[in-house]
C-alpha cells in the first residue's frame, strides 16, 4: 500500500490572514489577530461616507395616498365588510358543529317574546304551543343545551297539562342523564315541580339504583334532593333504603314500612350490621370528602349510620364533620342532631373548630327553627366558657332586641334562664337534646380526666397538645356554666336592660312575655340573685309604671292589664314573685282597683288574693274583699 503524500511545512503553516494585519512570518500560530495599543484603526474618508449614503437616491412616491372610504357613521367599509364576513363564516361554523343550531336560534327568539311580563296569557301559550312543536322529537336531544334548557323551562310552565305530560313522556328515558347535566338539571327540577303524584312516582322508580351514585356529584345531588323533598314518607324511605345496603338495590321487592330506622330495617330483613355499616361507609366517604353537605338526605343518612357504626367509624365521621362546614347542616332536623353529636361527643379541639366556625353566623343561627338547638347544646355541654362568651355571647348582645321576640332566637337565652323547661322546648326538641351515639355513650373514667386537662387547655387558648378521646358531654357543673356565660359574661345585665327598655312590647309578645317573665323572677335556681337584685328592682318599677297609665276609653291600643298575653304573665308574676307583686301593689294598683275587677285585668286583681304569700294577700286583702263579697271580683284557681 502506497503511502500518502505528506504535506510541507509551509502548507501546514499556511493560516488565513486579517486584512491591515502586518506578517510576522511563521512563528505566530494563533487564529484570532492579535491587537497592539499603537495598531490605527481603520479610517474612512468623507468620499467613501458620501459615496456610501448616495447610492440610492430617495424616490418620492408616483401615486398620491388615498384614504378609505367611510361611511356616515365614521366606520370604515372594508372592516364593516369584515366584520359580517367573519359573522358569516362563524355562523356557517356553529351549523356545522352543532346540530340544531337553527333551531336553537328560532326558539330563543320565540323566547324573548314569551317570558315578558306584560305578555298576554293567550299570546302566551300560543308561543309555548308553538315552540313545543318545534321541539317536539327533539327535547331530549336539545335539552342539554343552556338557551333551549331555559325555553324547555317556561314551556313547562306556561305549557297546558297534555303538553306537559308530552314533554314528560319523551324525556322519561333520559331523567339520569340529564339530571348530570349542568344545564339540563334545571328542567328536571322544574318537571318535579309541576309533576303530577303518578309521574312523580314514575321518576322516583326510574332512579332506582342510581341514587348513590347522583348523590356523589354536585349536579346530581340537587335533583335528589328535590325530589325527596318532593316525596311523601314511602317515597323518602324507598330512596334512603338504597344507601343501606347493596341487596336493597337490587331487589325492589322488598317492602320497608315508612317509618322504619335503619336497625328496623337490618333486623326485619336480616342484614348484617357490620356489612351495612360498611356499603354506607363506602357511600358516604366520597359525599363527605366533596363537600356534599347540604342536603336533607344526606343529613339522615348520616345520622342512621351514626346509629349503628362502631366507635372508630363513629369518631371519624365526627372528626371530620368538626368545622365550618357544620354551619351549612344545622338547617334540618337531622343536620342538627349531627351538630348536636359533635359538639356531644367530640374532643375539647373539635368543640373549638365548631365554635370558631360560628363566628359571624350566631344570628342566623339563633332564628333558624332547628339550628337555635345547636347553640342551646353548645350552652349545656361546652365547658370552654371564655371561648362561648367570647363568640356566641358578644354575637347574641349584638342584636339581643330583636331575638327576645323571635320565637327560635329567644331559645338560647331561655336555656340559660331555665334549662330543658317543657314550657319552652317542644318534647321533640328535648328528645333531640339528649340523644347520644351509642357506640360512644359509655366512656372509661380514664377518658374524663383527659377531657378535664383538655378542657382547661382550651380555657387559656392553648391549641397545643395531643388529640384526646371523645366525650359525652360538659364535665364542668351545669349551674356554675350557667353563671359563667350569664352573669359572669355581662349578658344578665343587658338583658335586663332590655327587658326595662322593651317592657311593654315584650309583656304583649306572644313568645316576649316568657322572657320578660324568667328575668323577673330571677331565673330557675335564683341565678341572677343576688347579683342583679337592684337592676330587678328597676324592672319591677317599669312595669308599674307601664300599668299605672290611666285607662282610655278613645284609644286604640288596649290596656296592658286588659291585653290577653301581658295580664296573664303580670298575674304569673304576682303569684310566683312577691317582690315585684308589692311594687306593682304599692306604685299602680293602690286605690285604683275598682277600675279593674272586670275583664282580663280582673285576672291580675284576684291574684292578690290567690297568692300563697301572706304578705301580699295582707296587703291587698282590706282593698278587695269588699268586691268580693258583693260579687264583682271571682277568684279561680292560679293558671
Amino acid at each position: 500500500m502506497a503511502a500518502k503524500p505528506q504535506k510541507s511545512s509551509g502548507e501546514m503553516n499556511k493560516r488565513k490572514r486579517i486584512p491591515n494585519q502586518k506578517s510576522e512570518g511563521t512563528d505566530s500560530i494563533s487564529k484570532k489577530p492579535k491587537f497592539t495599543p499603537n495598531s490605527s484603526k481603520p479610517k474612512f474618508s468623507s468620499s467613501d461616507v458620501q459615496s456610501k449614503f448616495t447610492k440610492k437616491p430617495f424616490k418620492s412616491p408616483s401615486k398620491e395616498y388615498i384614504k378609505p372610504s367611510v361611511n356616515k357613521d365614521g366606520v370604515d367599509d372594508s372592516k364593516k365588510i369584515g366584520r359580517l364576513r367573519a359573522k358569516e363564516l362563524t355562523e356557517e361554523r356553529k351549523k356545522k358543529r352543532k346540530k340544531h343550531y337553527s333551531l336553537e336560534q328560532d326558539l330563543s327568539l320565540l323566547w324573548e317574546k314569551m317570558r315578558r311580563r306584560n305578555i298576554a296569557k293567550e299570546d302566551r301559550s300560543k308561543l309555548v304551543s308553538e315552540a313545543i312543536t318545534k321541539m317536539k322529537g327533539k327535547i331530549s336531544e336539545i335539552a342539554s343545551s343552556h338557551v333551549s334548557s331555559r325555553v324547555l323551562q317556561t314551556c313547562v310552565k306556561h305549557c297546558t297539562q297534555e303538553e306537559r305530560n308530552a314533554v314528560f313522556v319523551e324525556l322519561r328515558p333520559h331523567f339520569i342523564s340529564l339530571s348530570s347535566n349542568t344545564y339540563a338539571v334545571h328542567l328536571v327540577t322544574k318537571m318535579l315541580d309541576h309533576a303530577s303524584k303518578e309521574q312523580l312516582g314514575e321518576f322516583i322508580s326510574s332512579l332506582h339504583g342510581h341514587v348513590a351514585t347522583l348523590l356523589r356529584q354536585m349536579v346530581g345531588s340537587l335533583v335528589i334532593e328535590h325530589v325527596y323533598n318532593l316525596g311523601n314518607a314511602t317515597q323518602k324511605q324507598a330512596l334512603l333504603v338504597e344507601l343501606y345496603s347493596p341487596e336493597l338495590q337490587l331487589f325492589q321487592d322488598l317492602v320497608i314500612a315508612k317509618d322504619d330506622r335503619l336497625e328496623d330495617v337490618i333486623s326485619k330483613l336480616q342484614l348484617s350490621k357490620s356489612s351495612v355499616s360498611r356499603h354506607m361507609s363506602s357511600v358516604l366517604q366520597p359525599i363527605m370528602e366533596k363537600g356534599i353537605l347540604d342536603h336533607s338526605i344526606v343529613h339522615r343518612a348520616l345520622f342512621e349510620y351514626l346509629t349503628i357504626a362502631d366507635k372508630t367509624s363513629a369518631a371519624d365521621v365526627i372528626q371530620q364533620l368538626a368545622g365550618p362546614s357544620l354551619i351549612r347542616m344545622i338547617h334540618t332536623k337531622d343536620g342538627s342532631r349531627l351538630a348536636m353529636f359533635c359538639i356531644k361527643h367530640g374532643s375539647a379541639k373539635e368543640r373549638k373548630k365548631i365554635i370558631k366556625g360560628m363566628k359571624g353566623h350566631v344570628d342566623k343561627i339563633a332564628r333558624d327553627k332547628f339550628g337555635n338547638l345547636v347553640l342551646v347544646s353548645i350552652f349545656s355541654v361546652v365547658d370552654d366558657t371564655k371561648l362561648v362568651s367570647k363568640i356566641i355571647i358578644r354575637e347574641l348582645e349584638g342584636n339581643l332586641k330583636e331575638l327576645l321576640l323571635d320565637q327560635g332566637g329567644r331559645r338560647p337565652i331561655m336555656q340559660l334562664l331555665h334549662p330543658n323547661c317543657a314550657r319552652y322546648f317542644f318534647s321533640d326538641d328535648l328528645t333531640s337534646l339528649s340523644l347520644t351515639i351509642p357506640s360512644l355513650k359509655n366512656k372509661e373514667e380514664s377518658d374524663v380526666n383527659e377531657e378535664a386537662v383538655e378542657e382547661d387547655k382550651n380555657e387559656e387558648d392553648d391549641d397545643s397538645g395531643p388529640n384526646t378521646q371523645l366525650n359525652e358531654g360538659g364535665k364542668k357543673d351545669s349551674f356554675k356554666r350557667r353563671q359563667e356565660l350569664l352573669v359572669n359574661s355581662g349578658l344578665a345585665e343587658k338583658l335586663v336592660d332590655a327587658c326595662c327598655e322593651m317592657a311593654e312590647s315584650l309583656l304583649r309578645s306572644k313568645f316576649g312575655k316568657e322572657v320578660i317573665y324568667e328575668v323577673a323572677t330571677g331565673g330557675a335556681d335564683g341565678i341572677l340573685h343576688p347579683t342583679l337584685d337592684e337592676k330587678l328592682g328597676e324592672l319591677y318599677e317599669a312595669i308599674a309604671t307601664i300599668v299605672a297609665q290611666p285607662k282610655l276609653d278613645d284609644s286604640k291600643e288596649e290596656h296592658i292589664l286588659e291585653h290577653f298575653h301581658s295580664s296573664r304573665t303580670i298575674k304569673k308574676l304576682v303569684l310566683d314573685c312577691p317582690a315585684f307583686a308589692s311594687t306593682l301593689w304599692e306604685k299602680a294598683l293602690k286605690g285604683n282597683c275598682a277600675t279593674w275587677v272586670k275583664g282580663h285585668s280582673s285576672k291580675v286583681i284576684s291574684a292578690f288574693l290567690e297568692t300563697s304569700n301572706t304578705a301580699i294577700n295582707e296587703l291587698a286583702k282590706a282593698e278587695l274583699q269588699p268586691f268580693v263579697k258583693r260579687g264583682e271580683l271571682k277568684l279561680s284557681v292560679a293558671e
